[in-house]
């Protein structure tokens, strides 16, 4: 079979054991394949592309449920292949780091272990930053199984380790077989040992136990493209939801989802949201005005979330902390204006522009603290943390996942369970179609609904707890510390087995 294909190939089976499939736990051994097959280049750039071909099946199959979106959007099928640029993106991400890992080496098996130290990192990376895009992290692979559980040690990243230190090990064993003939049980035993301890750890946690605090959580059906062009009136999609949190359990908080209410400025504590019946928490979104020099304004979208008293009067605000690329941050204008327009004008509306918000900060209701983020928050751990560290109690999702179906829906749902996990937090979610309940600290769905063409409503018990995380207290410092020691564990090999 010819390279490119071979890697191709090895890329889609690694994304056949990713979320939401239940297998997903046995992703280290498409990944075991995959190492020595980049490490057995002949040189860099051979390794190179081998990689990018990997990347580029691995994240095409993973996000395949993009190019769906982009024909919904657009409206004209061949558009769809426009996801492949940024499956090509992240192939070339990939190639990068291999060609850096393999030039970095000169035998087999310190290749093996530097590329998956080095995968690890560049999942970090790909946390950082305005455009950042950790959609398909590896150590989400681990939620089906117990061992998913480490996260509260080292996020997300640390189930990467797992998974990339498991098959750097079986990958290390068969290579020293094939060299010389013989089957090492050191790599072998230190995979055991990994999984063993990352098990024992999470069959050995339990619940949270602190106070309840009743809630409704409810799943809207408006189409998404109707309240972004207008079709579909806020006022419509106000009453409605409204009539959904009527009637409700004694001392309910109701939750609505992402913009579920429009503004025509920036919400502010004290401003009164007419009829919300309260007390509750909303996405709240809009469009404001900002005023420049000469009398001029620039418009500025916000997207943000709020808590509101038994009046409808808002107690705190949060803004989104990291705005969807190219849906709600919209790069380099200047060239890519002409572009822009052509969306504008096929969308029916405008495309604003929303600065990050690197300041998240907690929400106060009633003396409680709500650890609230909006949709795609939910996919970097560092919000979350950084809400549990400043005191939240709970965290709350409201989201809008009327955008995309199939795949992407479960997996926007299954990585947020991690959040849950990582600063043990019960999560609930409010949600424009999608995935809509409560989370356990446990990231153990306690009550869902997901599906239907009705708005249906949830009245859930989450509770609230407190403490510290060591994932909280330090974030990914342990997960990074271990993939750099696979890194130099790899450099420092000097025996040739070419």
């Amino acid at each position: 079979m010819p390279t490119p294909a071979t890697g191709l190939l090895l890329g889609l089976l690694l994304a056949a054991c990713g979320l939401p499939l239940p297998w997903s736990w046995a992703a280290f051994l498409p990944l075991a394949l995959i190492l020595p097959f980049i490490a057995a280049a002949p040189t860099p750039r051979h390794a190179a592309g081998r990689a990018f071909w990997v990347g580029f099946g691995y994240f095409g199959l993973h996000l395949w449920w993009l190019g769906a979106f982009l024909v919904n959007l657009l409206g004209f099928p061949p558009l769809g292949a426009a996801a492949a640029l940024l499956f090509a993106l992240e192939g070339a991400f990939l190639a990068v780091a291999a060609f850096l890992a393999t030039s970095a080496n000169r035998t087999r098996a310190g290749r093996i272990w530097t590329l998956a130290g080095a995968w690890v990192v560049l999942e970090w990376l790909r946390f950082l930053g305005p455009l950042a895009f950790p959609w398909p992290t590896l150590g989400y692979t681990l939620l089906p199984s117990p061992a998913i559980q480490i996260a509260d040690l080292g996020g997300v990243l640390l189930g990467s380790v797992l998974v990339t230190l498991s098959a750097a090990s079986l990958a290390h064993a068969w290579t020293e077989w094939q060299r010389q003939g013989r089957r090492p049980l050191t790599p072998a035993l230190l995979a055991a040992l990994a999984w063993a301890a990352a098990l024992g750890y999470g069959l050995t946690r339990t619940p949270g136990t602190g106070p309840e605090q009743p809630m409704r959580v409810m799943r809207t059906t408006f189409d998404a493209f109707g309240r972004a062009t207008g079709s579909l009136t806020p006022e419509e999609q106000f009453t409605a939801t409204r009539q959904a949190s009527l009637n409700r359990p004694d001392g309910s908080l109701v939750i609505w989802s992402e913009g579920a209410i429009r503004a025509v400025t920036r919400p502010q504590p004290g401003q009164v949201i007419p009829d919300y019946p309260g007390p509750g928490i909303s996405g709240v979104g809009g469009t404001d005005l900002i005023p420049l020099p000469n009398n001029q304004y620039r418009t500025e979208e916000f997207n943000t979330v709020a808590t509101l008293d038994a009046a409808g009067r808002i107690q705190s605000v949060n803004a989104k902390a990291q705005p969807v690329p190219f849906g709600e941050l919209f790069p380099l204008r200047p060239i890519l204006n002409p572009i822009y327009g052509l969306l504008e004008r096929n969308l029916g509306f405008a495309l604003g522009s929303m600065p990050r918000n690197l300041t998240p900060t907690p929400l106060n209701l009633n003396g409680v603290l709500y650890g609230a983020y909006i949709c795609y928050d939910s996919v970097f751990p560092r919000v979350a943390r950084a809400l549990a560290a400043q005191g939240a109690q709970v965290l709350v999702n409201p989201s809008n996942d009327g955008w995309y179906q199939g795949w992407g829906v479960q997996q926007h749902f299954n990585m947020g369970r991690v959040r849950a996990i990582e600063t043990r937090r019960w999560l609930v979610r409010s949600v424009n179609n999608g995935v809509a309940g409560a989370v356990n600290d446990l990231g153990q769905p306690a009550q869902l609904v997901q599906g239907g063409k009705q708005l249906q409503t949830l009245d859930v018990r989450p509770r609230l707890l407190s403490g510290t995380t060591l994932y909280v207290r330090l974030g990914d410092w342990p997960a990074l510390i271990l993939a750099l020691g696979m890194i130099l564990y790899g450099m420092t090999r000097r025996e040739r087995d070419f």
